[in-house]
Protein backbone atom coordinates (compact mmCIF):
# COMPACT_ATOMS: atom_id res chain seq x y z
CA UNK A 1 0.00 0.00 0.00
CA UNK A 2 1.87 3.40 -1.25
CA UNK A 3 1.47 6.21 1.18
CA UNK A 4 0.91 9.60 -0.29
CA UNK A 5 3.50 12.13 -0.11
CA UNK A 6 3.07 15.49 2.22
CA UNK A 7 4.06 17.16 -1.52
CA UNK A 8 1.14 16.04 -2.63
CA UNK A 9 -1.09 16.18 -0.16
CA UNK A 10 -0.05 20.02 0.04
CA UNK A 11 -0.77 20.79 -3.67
CA UNK A 12 -4.15 18.85 -3.11
CA UNK A 13 -5.56 21.48 -0.26
CA UNK A 14 -3.88 24.48 -2.35
CA UNK A 15 -5.59 23.78 -4.88
CA UNK A 16 -8.83 23.57 -3.38
CA UNK A 17 -8.20 27.07 -1.40
CA UNK A 18 -7.51 28.51 -4.55
CA UNK A 19 -11.26 27.76 -5.84
CA UNK A 20 -12.86 28.93 -2.37
CA UNK A 21 -13.92 32.42 -2.31
CA UNK A 22 -11.60 34.69 -0.36
CA UNK A 23 -12.17 38.03 0.86
CA UNK A 24 -10.50 40.85 2.75
CA UNK A 25 -11.91 42.90 5.63
CA UNK A 26 -11.86 46.15 5.31
CA UNK A 27 -9.72 48.40 7.12
CA UNK A 28 -12.21 50.68 9.57
CA UNK A 29 -9.88 53.67 11.19
CA UNK A 30 -11.23 57.11 12.63
CA UNK A 31 -10.48 60.12 11.19
CA UNK A 32 -10.90 63.25 13.39
CA UNK A 33 -12.13 66.63 11.99
CA UNK A 34 -9.33 69.20 11.95
CA UNK A 35 -11.04 72.62 12.58
CA UNK A 36 -7.85 74.56 11.62
CA UNK A 37 -8.23 73.28 8.34
CA UNK A 38 -11.87 72.95 7.86
CA UNK A 39 -14.74 75.40 7.06
CA UNK A 40 -18.32 74.94 7.50
CA UNK A 41 -20.30 78.09 5.49
CA UNK A 42 -23.67 78.97 5.01
CA UNK A 43 -25.58 81.39 2.90
CA UNK A 44 -29.04 83.06 3.04
CA UNK A 45 -30.71 85.01 1.07
CA UNK A 46 -30.69 88.64 1.99
CA UNK A 47 -33.21 91.44 1.24
CA UNK A 48 -34.38 89.59 -2.09
CA UNK A 49 -31.32 91.14 -4.05
CA UNK A 50 -28.17 89.66 -2.18
CA UNK A 51 -26.97 86.49 -0.36
CA UNK A 52 -25.65 86.90 2.75
CA UNK A 53 -22.84 84.28 3.79
CA UNK A 54 -22.06 83.15 7.67
CA UNK A 55 -19.97 80.43 9.12
CA UNK A 56 -19.58 78.15 12.21
CA UNK A 57 -15.84 78.31 13.74
CA UNK A 58 -16.20 76.27 16.65
CA UNK A 59 -17.00 72.34 16.04
CA UNK A 60 -15.91 68.98 16.59
CA UNK A 61 -16.16 65.76 14.83
CA UNK A 62 -15.33 62.54 13.11
CA UNK A 63 -15.34 60.07 10.16
CA UNK A 64 -14.91 56.05 10.35
CA UNK A 65 -14.25 54.98 6.74
CA UNK A 66 -11.92 52.03 5.15
CA UNK A 67 -9.60 55.01 2.72
CA UNK A 68 -8.79 52.36 0.42
CA UNK A 69 -11.94 51.19 -0.20
CA UNK A 70 -13.80 54.73 0.07
CA UNK A 71 -16.17 53.03 1.95
CA UNK A 72 -17.75 54.71 5.56
CA UNK A 73 -19.25 53.49 7.98
CA UNK A 74 -19.78 56.94 10.19
CA UNK A 75 -19.77 60.64 9.77
CA UNK A 76 -20.53 63.06 12.76
CA UNK A 77 -19.74 66.44 13.93
CA UNK A 78 -21.02 68.65 16.67
CA UNK A 79 -21.39 72.39 16.33
CA UNK A 80 -21.81 75.42 19.09
CA UNK A 81 -24.54 77.24 17.96
CA UNK A 82 -22.94 80.50 19.51
CA UNK A 83 -19.98 80.12 17.14
CA UNK A 84 -21.99 81.52 14.39
CA UNK A 85 -20.28 84.58 12.93
CA UNK A 86 -21.87 86.82 9.76
CA UNK A 87 -18.97 89.38 10.24
CA UNK A 88 -21.36 91.79 11.31
CA UNK A 89 -21.83 91.63 15.56
CA UNK A 90 -25.26 93.25 15.68
CA UNK A 91 -26.57 90.30 13.08
CA UNK A 92 -24.55 87.86 14.88
CA UNK A 93 -26.50 88.78 18.56
CA UNK A 94 -29.68 88.78 16.48
CA UNK A 95 -28.80 84.98 14.87
CA UNK A 96 -27.91 83.76 18.49
CA UNK A 97 -31.43 84.95 20.09
CA UNK A 98 -34.51 83.67 20.25
CA UNK A 99 -36.05 84.60 16.21
CA UNK A 100 -33.45 82.43 15.54
CA UNK A 101 -31.13 80.13 16.91
CA UNK A 102 -31.87 80.27 20.30
CA UNK A 103 -28.15 79.58 21.51
CA UNK A 104 -29.08 80.23 25.40
CA UNK A 105 -31.95 77.08 24.96
CA UNK A 106 -30.04 74.88 22.24
CA UNK A 107 -26.37 75.15 22.49
CA UNK A 108 -25.08 72.91 20.30
CA UNK A 109 -26.37 71.54 16.75
CA UNK A 110 -25.52 68.18 15.65
CA UNK A 111 -25.58 66.15 12.03
CA UNK A 112 -24.97 62.26 11.82
CA UNK A 113 -25.04 60.01 9.03
CA UNK A 114 -27.45 57.42 8.87
CA UNK A 115 -26.48 56.11 4.94
CA UNK A 116 -24.57 56.91 1.35
CA UNK A 117 -24.62 55.91 -1.91
CA UNK A 118 -22.01 56.46 -4.40
CA UNK A 119 -22.21 57.90 -7.63
CA UNK A 120 -19.02 57.94 -9.46
CA UNK A 121 -16.95 60.19 -7.30
CA UNK A 122 -19.57 62.12 -5.32
CA UNK A 123 -21.25 60.14 -2.36
CA UNK A 124 -24.99 61.38 -1.75
CA UNK A 125 -25.39 60.99 2.34
CA UNK A 126 -28.48 61.02 4.29
CA UNK A 127 -28.27 62.24 8.09
CA UNK A 128 -29.90 63.86 10.78
CA UNK A 129 -29.46 67.10 11.45
CA UNK A 130 -30.48 68.36 14.98
CA UNK A 131 -31.15 72.03 15.03
CA UNK A 132 -33.15 74.51 17.19
CA UNK A 133 -34.34 71.66 18.64
CA UNK A 134 -35.56 69.63 15.93
CA UNK A 135 -34.35 67.15 14.18
CA UNK A 136 -34.93 66.14 10.10
CA UNK A 137 -33.09 64.39 7.24
CA UNK A 138 -30.85 66.67 5.61
CA UNK A 139 -28.92 65.22 2.82
CA UNK A 140 -25.46 65.84 1.38
CA UNK A 141 -23.48 65.60 -2.04
CA UNK A 142 -19.87 64.42 -0.74
CA UNK A 143 -16.27 64.28 -2.57
CA UNK A 144 -13.81 62.68 -0.96
CA UNK A 145 -10.52 64.45 -2.22
CA UNK A 146 -8.09 62.00 -1.00
CA UNK A 147 -5.24 60.84 1.59
CA UNK A 148 -1.77 63.08 1.89
CA UNK A 149 0.57 62.61 4.68
CA UNK A 150 1.71 65.82 6.05
CA UNK A 151 5.12 67.21 7.53
CA UNK A 152 4.63 65.76 10.93
CA UNK A 153 3.70 62.92 10.75
CA UNK A 154 0.10 62.90 10.64
CA UNK A 155 -2.14 61.22 7.58
CA UNK A 156 -4.74 63.86 6.38
CA UNK A 157 -7.80 63.28 4.25
CA UNK A 158 -10.30 66.22 2.65
CA UNK A 159 -13.72 66.75 1.72
CA UNK A 160 -15.93 68.75 0.73
CA UNK A 161 -19.94 68.59 0.86
CA UNK A 162 -22.88 70.73 -0.27
CA UNK A 163 -26.58 70.58 0.89
CA UNK A 164 -29.63 72.66 1.52
CA UNK A 165 -32.14 73.08 4.45
CA UNK A 166 -35.12 75.27 5.21
CA UNK A 167 -34.62 77.12 8.48
CA UNK A 168 -38.91 77.15 9.02
CA UNK A 169 -38.72 73.23 9.23
CA UNK A 170 -36.31 73.82 11.96
CA UNK A 171 -38.72 76.04 13.98
CA UNK A 172 -36.75 79.65 12.96
CA UNK A 173 -39.43 81.41 11.52
CA UNK A 174 -38.79 85.24 12.17
CA UNK A 175 -39.25 87.22 8.89
CA UNK A 176 -40.19 90.92 8.08
CA UNK A 177 -41.67 92.06 4.62
CA UNK A 178 -40.31 94.42 2.55
CA UNK A 179 -42.50 97.48 1.08
CA UNK A 180 -40.86 96.95 -2.28
CA UNK A 181 -42.18 92.99 -1.66
CA UNK A 182 -40.36 90.14 -0.82
CA UNK A 183 -39.13 89.09 2.57
CA UNK A 184 -35.75 90.32 4.34
CA UNK A 185 -34.49 86.75 4.92
CA UNK A 186 -34.66 84.09 2.56
CA UNK A 187 -35.96 80.59 3.79
CA UNK A 188 -33.70 78.07 1.75
CA UNK A 189 -30.53 77.77 3.83
CA UNK A 190 -26.85 76.98 1.25
CA UNK A 191 -24.51 74.75 3.40
CA UNK A 192 -21.07 74.52 2.16
CA UNK A 193 -18.09 72.13 3.79
CA UNK A 194 -14.85 71.96 3.18
CA UNK A 195 -13.42 69.30 6.03
CA UNK A 196 -9.97 68.00 6.51
CA UNK A 197 -9.37 65.17 9.24
CA UNK A 198 -6.71 63.48 10.40
CA UNK A 199 -5.91 59.38 10.97
CA UNK A 200 -6.01 59.02 14.50
CA UNK A 201 -3.43 57.15 16.02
Amino acid sequence: MKTKSPWASTCVMTGLLALMPFSVSAETTRWNIDPEHSLIEFRVAHMVVSKTAGRFTDYHGFVEMDADAKTFKAIEATIAAASITTNHEKRDAHLRNEDFMNVTKFPSLSYKMKSYQKQGDAYTLVGDLTLHGVTKEVPLTMTFNGVAKDPWGNTRAGFNADGKLNRKDFGMVWNKALDSGGLVVGDEVQVHLEIECIKAK
